[in-house]
């Protein structure tokens, strides 16, 4: 058993100041924090509880602004946190506090949770922040722990599923389990519930080849919230990097990450993450002093240029992250490659990925983040996914980013909701949605699996509830419902929220499987909400970020089947076709070898003309897609009343209808074919090479 009493003392001949963190070496552990402007650091150690310092000791050496020493015969489960000495000037950007204790940017595993005081803050709580809080704030901040990064992978490797064969489910590892029936009790809302035989199977019913977790780093659970009885259920506050939210994890250890991550991989689905590089847990210059803040606020943040006291605050959330300083790009850069190579998931999808792109001059598409992953062998091959807007000047940037990136495509999301609530004028747009959003992507050899075409997502309404509520109803969260967007181009189709009228439910129905057909059979990469394919509701929450409740959770108990199973014909459908293609379509005249011909068709029978575009009205349309290497496709979409639509010439298999009891259809058609009211139908030609 180690000695607690006696002191450490590091060994100089050892130390390294390129390992950023708490590197475990075999016989000690070498700690290395980037501080430019501190004046000195000291390594507070804690016992195994993470409740009482045992040693509080100087890094010995500085180089480049990196504070470092190894110390032999500490190893994993070290308990520690640091104290970082230098100027406390506000007003010039810089807040250092010793009296508080602050956590490891490359803290792999945490122990304890935030117990929020004021004495978390660098200044009085009550004055100004040019005011200095003398308070020891240990007794209420979680440590870093020492880990062991050995892992039996077995034969564990990187699925890269081609881009046009995936299909992405967002999802939370607490939500999507908590109430699942399939999964132990016991390992409901963590990782060892999301790797359950119960999870895969369903994802596998439903043709998932990706999940996308919100976010999984370790997150603050923001003090108004939880003085209000609510917690950060998203988790887009981040508190660390490189460590999972400990209450994901049964044991308290990283180890159950990787094992979920290795059973989701032998059933062939890939992990994609959703990261938070924008901003961190600590807010504005009022916020706590919990980790960058405290070790060097004028390197970690970007600071008003005017005003170094603010910091320059484009994410909404009080704070930016300073990804421009190359010492915190590397951070964020360790921070993926450690999840790709050491935890093995196989993508990222980042939130308001435009900070990320900020540069002196505003955003740039070639900024130092972006062009830093393009070039790196490891992250340039992982899936990456732009969520491409922000809050600053020029933030919105759909379409703005360069490959190997694909977007969240809201373009995507407004024009289906809008075009199946029967708004007028919109086939000229979904013209574009179905062929991948060539407008936005069709450039800079971009490929057509650019866009992530998606109707709900974690934030705003369901699919489910998209078809239920005319307004927002978000009295839950406590803020008089004032939060949440209002533009939800929803419609209720007669009864605000729960009804028992089977015409309503019915209507209900047709239109979520008619969205979920747009999603699944246009050109672009699909992804489904968790609970959408079950029709889940949040009871008219758009918002519900801090919902950790029956809200959020998926009630597996209340699936419906004819959603489900629409889902699952979906799937299989653009599986066998291959419907998806790597390239954006031509007209028939002007397509190449490898590059599909799409033609777009009037009910009338023949091409679409200059002033069928312009009719407002129309609300049916045709897309006649031939494949290289696969049959003749015909993707009819009809929004309006039943419509008779005049086929191509020849004979036609009719395989999917989601106005049908089953979605999933063998039907020979010539001629012409009835498309009823919220229909999508879609139909292969006989006699053309299948896949």
């Amino acid at each position: 058993m180690r000695d607690t009493k006696q002191v450490p003392a590091f060994d100089l001949t050892v130390t390294r100041p390129d390992i950023l963190g708490a590197e475990f070496l075999g016989e000690g552990t070498n700690f290395a924090l980037f501080s430019d402007h501190a004046t000195k650091v000291e390594l507070c150690l804690f016992d195994d509880s993470g409740e009482h310092e045992l040693h509080r000791l100087e890094l010995p050496d500085m180089e480049g602004g990196v504070w470092f020493g190894y110390l032999p015969g500490i190893g994993p489960g070290q308990v520690y946190g640091y104290r970082v000495h230098g100027p406390y000037a506000p007003e010039q950007g810089h807040r250092f506090n010793p009296n508080k204790l602050l956590l490891d940017p490359y803290a792999r595993e945490l122990r304890g949770q935030i117990k929020w005081d004021d004495a978390l803050h660098g200044y009085q709580v009550g004055e100004d922040d040019l005011t200095f809080d003398t308070r020891d704030s240990a007794a209420f901040m979680p440590k870093a722990v020492v880990v062991d990064a050995k892992f039996d992978w077995d034969t564990d490797r990187a699925i890269r599923t081609p881009w046009q064969s995936t299909m992405i489910y967002e999802s939370h590892v607490k939500g999507l389990t908590q109430l699942h029936p399939g999964v132990p009790e016991a390992d409901r809302g963590t990782f060892r519930g999301l790797g359950s035989d119960a999870v895969i199977e369903h994802l596998h019913r439903i043709g998932a080849t990706a999940i996308e977790l919100l976010p999984i780093h370790a997150f603050a659970n923001d003090r108004f919230l939880v003085e209000r009885g609510l917690s950060n259920y998203w988790g887009y506050s981040t508190l660390s990097f490189f460590a999972p939210h400990a209450p994901y994890l049964k044991s308290g250890q990283i180890r159950e990450v990787k094992e979920a991550i290795r059973k989701l991989h032998k059933a062939g689905i890939e992990v994609i993450l959703d990261v938070v590089y924008n901003h961190t847990a600590e807010g504005n210059e009022l916020g706590q002093t919990m980790s960058f803040r405290g070790i060097d606020n004028a390197s970690y943040y970007l600071l008003s240029p005017d005003n170094p006291r603010h910091g320059f605050d484009t994410t909404g959330t009080g704070n930016t992250l300073n990804v421009a300083h190359p010492v915190v790009l590397r951070m964020v850069m360790d921070s993926l490659r450690y999840w790709v190579e050491a935890m093995h998931v196989d993508g990222f999808r980042f939130d308001l990925a435009s900070t990320l792109g900020r540069e002196a001059q505003g955003f740039e598409r070639d900024g130092s983040f972006f062009n830093a992953i393009r070039q790196d062998p490891i992250l340039s091959s992982a899936k990456l996914i732009a969520e491409p807007w922000d809050i600053g000047e020029g933030g919105y940037q759909v379409g703005g980013y360069r490959w190997p990136f694909r977007e969240w495509n809201d373009k995507f999301r407004d024009d289906t909701r809008a075009f199946w609530r029967r708004d007028p004028g919109l086939l000229p747009a979904m013209a574009e949605r179905l062929s991948g959003s060539p407008v936005q992507f069709n450039h800079s050899h971009r490929p057509a699996t650019s866009s992530v075409n998606f109707v709900a997502a974690h934030d705003g309404f369901t699919l489910w509830d998209t078809v239920s509520f005319n307004d927002k109803h978000n009295d839950a969260n406590g803020e008089e419902n004032r939060d949440g967007h209002d533009h939800n181009l929803s419609d209720n189709l007669g009864a605000e929220g729960a009804t028992d009228d089977p015409g309503i439910i019915a209507a209900r129905v047709r239109r979520v499987r008619a969205m979920l057909a747009t999603v699944m059979l246009s050109q672009g990469v699909p992804m489904i909400l968790a609970g959408d394919d079950l029709g889940n509701t949040q009871d008219g929450n758009n918002n519900a970020y801090c919902q950790d409740n029956a809200i959020s959770w998926l009630e597996w108990d209340k699936a419906r089947e004819d959603i489900l199973t629409a889902v699952q014909a979906l799937a299989a459908f653009r599986k066998d076709v291959p419907l998806s293609q790597s390239r954006f379509g031509a007209s028939p005249d002007d397509a190449q070898d490898r590059q599909p011909a799409f033609l777009w068709l009037h009910p009338r029978g023949g091409t679409m003309e200059e002033g069928d575009w312009q009719d407002a009205e129309l609300r049916c349309l045709g897309l006649h897609q031939a494949t290289p290497g696969g049959p003749n496709l015909l993707i009819v979409i009809n929004a309006g009343e039943d419509a008779e639509f005049a086929l191509p010439e020849g004979e036609w298999t009719r395989r999917i209808d989601t106005s049908a009891e089953q979605v999933e259809q063998d039907h020979s058609v010539t001629g012409t074919l009835t498309v009823p009211w919220q229909t999508v139908m879609a139909l292969v030609a006989a006699g053309t090479p299948q896949a």
